[in-house]
């Protein structure tokens, strides 16, 4: 077994926020005015404008629909758009997750706790850390197994097979997804002898 606890190296935080109205054109202009405050606010806080991305809304038209409750909607359109953040800064995005909230007294509506919303923190050096993983993995194998060997009076022998699991890389716990647990297990089986 090797495991080690290291920083993501990418972060992908969605930024989603919602709009109504009744009128069409009305909603698209409050959610390009939405759009521009939010890009505003991040690159005013050190996040490169080359690192925001932002999809085409999602705009649901509540009086064209089939199906539901068929009671009036106070708004016939609902918008739905998301900006995305990538960045490698991962410090510097965590701290603005933080302030994001600011934007609320500009009269900005954000959603959250979906699927789509979720940030993601991602591990990519995987095969920067993989070889030293791998050694120590099978180094402890056989500390595990020439104390074995040794309580039981034997000898260890040669190595008679080996596999090594699979690289698992987790969040360490659900408070700190940022900090990843990289874990493998190698399996190994000795020859032994009295």
């Amino acid at each position: 077994l090797s495991e080690r606890e290291l920083g993501s190296d990418i972060v992908i935080w969605p930024i989603q926020f919602t709009a109504a109205g009744n009128n069409l054109e009305e909603l698209y202009e409050a959610i390009d005015v939405n759009t521009k405050n939010i890009r505003e606010f991040l690159s005013g806080k050190g996040i490169d404008k080359e690192e925001i991305s932002f999809a085409t809304p999602s705009i649901t038209d509540k009086s064209a629909q089939q199906y539901g409750n068929q009671a009036k909607a106070e708004f016939r359109y609902t918008a739905v758009q998301t900006l995305t953040v990538y960045s490698k800064d991962i410090d510097s995005v965590r701290k603005v997750m933080g302030q994001l909230s600011e934007l609320g007294k500009k009269g900005i509506v954000f959603t959250g706790g979906n699927y789509q919303s979720q940030t993601e923190y991602l591990f990519t050096r995987l095969n920067e850390i993989k070889p030293e993983m791998i050694e120590e993995a099978t180094r402890k194998a056989r500390e595990v197994a020439e104390k074995f060997a040794s309580d039981s009076k034997s000898t260890l022998g040669k190595i008679r097979k080996a596999t090594q699991g699979q690289f698992s890389i987790n969040a360490r716990d659900k408070n700190n997804p940022h900090i990843k647990k990289v874990r493998v297990v190698s399996t190994v089986e000795y020859y032994l002898s009295d």
